[in-house]
């Protein structure tokens, strides 16, 4: 992984001096990326490609996206989403997003191919605002697909006690609730995402009830060493701070870019066996030579030798 500790005085900055940095209704969120795509790739490439775990379940995942499932996990729907990591919106992209007209409504701008009008995320995404929300670095986290699936746009939220959805996975959901639980290990970081946006975007808006969850888990909850390096990074690639984050860690003496250890979790064998018939039977284990080339592929090589052949003997 490329060095991102790009920004020379980070370390100086506030330098203990916590007046300097940020403060409420001063801040500002990403103005530098309004590209989804391009913010996955820096979390990949540059913020997590020494610490590939996975935010609910604590599982590691490779440059592939594959998951090593621990022992013991159960995915009670969306099973095909199970082996492999997708980045999830802390506060999700819907809850955001409906503070757009383009979102409700649609817009002038939004007809597709055939003339026909359309809204939602794909209209949303016309407007730049929408498009620096959606691909801020501080509220994407990498999450085992069908966690994130199950969770959809379900607020956080503190449930009654019980099994975890999930078997070995630390989460709970509330299907017909709306809610989800995450664990105690991610619930500070995640408030802390959650108070970052709703300050930096007047476009969103926390409950008074979700503002004050929120600000509970964050002092219940403190931050830690990956979080802090997690953040330093981000900043150093998307240009603003996450005061939440950076004033705690500035603090406790934890702003610095240090490599994290991952944790070691048994793999359970079943689901690491899916995922190899998975690959068998999809041909992700061949050369690329040895795939079947899709029938359009086929199709329009036939038609260039075609051409090609009429062309030579003109």
């Amino acid at each position: 992984m490329r060095t991102v500790f790009r920004l020379a005085v980070c370390g100086a900055v506030c330098g203990g001096l916590l007046a300097a940095c940020p403060a409420p209704g001063s801040a500002a969120g990403n103005e530098a990326n309004g590209s989804l795509s391009q913010a996955k790739r820096w979390l990949e490439r540059e913020v997590y490609a020494d610490h590939r775990v996975t935010v609910y379940c604590g599982y590691a995942f490779d440059g592939r996206k594959r998951i090593a499932v621990g022992r013991g996990f159960q995915a009670p729907k969306h099973a095909d989403r199970a082996l492999r990591m997708e980045w999830e919106h802390s506060v999700p992209a819907e809850n955001f997003g409906r503070a757009f007209i383009e979102w409700r409504e649609g817009a002038p701008q939004c007809i597709d191919s055939q003339g026909r009008a359309f809204r939602g995320r794909r209209c949303a995404q016309t407007n730049p605002e929408f498009r620096r929300m959606e691909a801020d670095m501080y509220n994407l986290y990498p999450s085992v697909g069908a966690v994130n699936a199950l969770r959809s746009n379900f607020r956080y939220d503190e449930l009654p006690s019980g099994d975890w959805t999930f078997g070995s996975c630390p989460m709970k959901v509330d299907v017909r609730g709306r809610r989800a639980e995450p664990p105690d290990a991610a619930k500070g970081t995640l408030a802390r995402s959650a108070l970052y946006m709703a300050e930096s975007y007047p476009a969103l808006h926390l409950s008074r009830a979700q503002r004050r969850l929120m600000e509970a888990w964050d002092r219940m909850h403190p931050v830690d060493q990956w979080e802090c390096t997690r953040a330093l990074r981000i900043e150093a690639l998307q240009g603003n701070p996450n005061r939440f984050v950076k004033n705690p860690c500035l603090e406790a003496g934890l702003w610095r870019d240090v490599p994290v250890p991952v944790p070691e979790l048994e793999a359970d064998p079943q689901w690491q066996a899916r995922q190899a018939d998975g690959r068998a039977q999809t041909g992700q284990g061949r050369q690329a030579a040895d795939r079947p080339r899709p029938a359009a592929v086929l199709r329009y090589t036939r038609m260039l030798r075609s051409f090609l052949g009429r062309a030579l003997s003109w």
